[in-house]
C-alpha cells in the first residue's frame, strides 16, 4: 500500500508563485511516475505534469513555461514549483504516483489565485 501527503498549497495572488510537494510511502519499488493533476470547481480532473524516475517531463500546454516539476527519488517525494499564477490555476491539486500495477492518489491540497 502507499500513501501519499501533500502540502503546500493557499492562496496567492495573479502573478505570485507556490511550491507544491508530495511525499510517498509505502511499498513503493521499482521505477515509477509522478506527477500531479488537478480539479477546478464544476471541472474534471485534469493533467498538470508527470515526471519519470528518469526525470522525462510531460506539461500540460496551459501550464507550459510557468510550472516546472522536479523530484527527490531518494525521498519519493515530488514537488510542482508554479510561477506566473493565474485565476484559472486555483483547484485542488492531486499528487499521484503510478507503480505499472497499481497508482495512487494524494488527498488533494487547494491553490486559490486571487487578489
Amino acid at each position: 500500500q502507499v500513501q501519499l501527503v501533500a502540502s503546500g498549497g493557499g492562496l496567492v495572488e495573479p502573478g505570485g508563485s507556490l511550491r507544491l510537494s508530495c511525499a510517498a510511502s509505502g511499498s513503493i519499488f521499482g521505477l515509477h511516475i509522478m506527477g500531479w493533476y488537478r480539479q477546478a470547481p464544476g471541472k474534471q480532473r485534469e493533467l498538470v505534469a508527470l515526471i519519470s524516475a528518469g526525470g522525462g517531463t510531460n506539461y500540460a500546454d496551459s501550464v507550459k513555461g510557468r510550472f516546472t516539476i522536479s523530484r527527490d527519488n531518494g525521498k519519493n517525494t515530488v514537488y510542482l514549483q508554479m510561477n506566473s499564477l493565474k485565476a484559472e490555476d486555483t483547484a485542488v491539486y492531486f499528487c499521484y504516483i503510478n507503480l505499472g500495477a497499481t497508482s495512487a492518489w494524494g488527498q488533494g491540497t487547494l491553490v486559490t489565485v486571487s487578489s
